[in-house]
């Protein structure tokens, strides 16, 4: 049976980090870019995914084949995190992401004290990853109209979900 765990990102995970995040379709559905070297992958390992307060490796039988973050706010924001995540194509319709999801959100609500609410916004047209924030008990709020820039330079129209810790 396979196992889904989370666990920090390490330097060495960046040969499995680039076959997943480099994927065209991954690319397509996430707001993550290309990276079209080993340098540029290890640099963002190194300077955004290891120091980040919750960026997580979602590992299958302990290899990496996708990622989740909570960002908890500050000041005012402190009440609120915001959720990320991406999963490798060939990982894809199994419930690897939404079991993902689950255990992130309940870690974080548990790390981050003043952390009440996680949200996570989802291009309306990636109907996948809206299941997957449904399944894991978030709510959706709505619509926010050309609220993002993504890849290439365009906006997104992105769905608005939450969950709270009292959910």
């Amino acid at each position: 049976m396979e196992m889904i765990t989370l666990r920090p990102y390490q330097l060495s995970d960046v040969d499995v980090f680039m076959k997943w995040a480099c994927d065209d379709e991954v690319i397509r559905s996430s707001r993550l870019r290309h990276y079209s070297s080993k340098e540029e992958a290890l640099n963002y390992l190194k300077e955004e995914a290891i120091p980040h307060p919750w960026y997580r490796a979602i590992c299958l039988d302990g290899r990496p084949i996708g990622f989740i973050s909570v960002r908890p706010g500050s000041s005012e924001g402190r009440c609120r995190g915001i959720n990320s995540y991406a999963l490798g194509s060939n990982y894809w319709g199994r419930g690897r992401a939404t079991l993902a999801v689950k255990m992130a959100v309940s870690r974080a609500f548990q790390e981050f004290l003043d952390v009440e609410r996680i949200e996570g916004t989802v291009d309306v047209n990636n109907k996948a990853s809206q299941r997957v924030l449904e399944k894991a008990g978030f709510l959706k709020e709505g619509v926010l109209r050309k609220y993002l820039f993504i890849n290439g330079g365009r906006t997104l129209d992105v769905a608005m979900y939450s969950l709270l810790s009292t959910d």
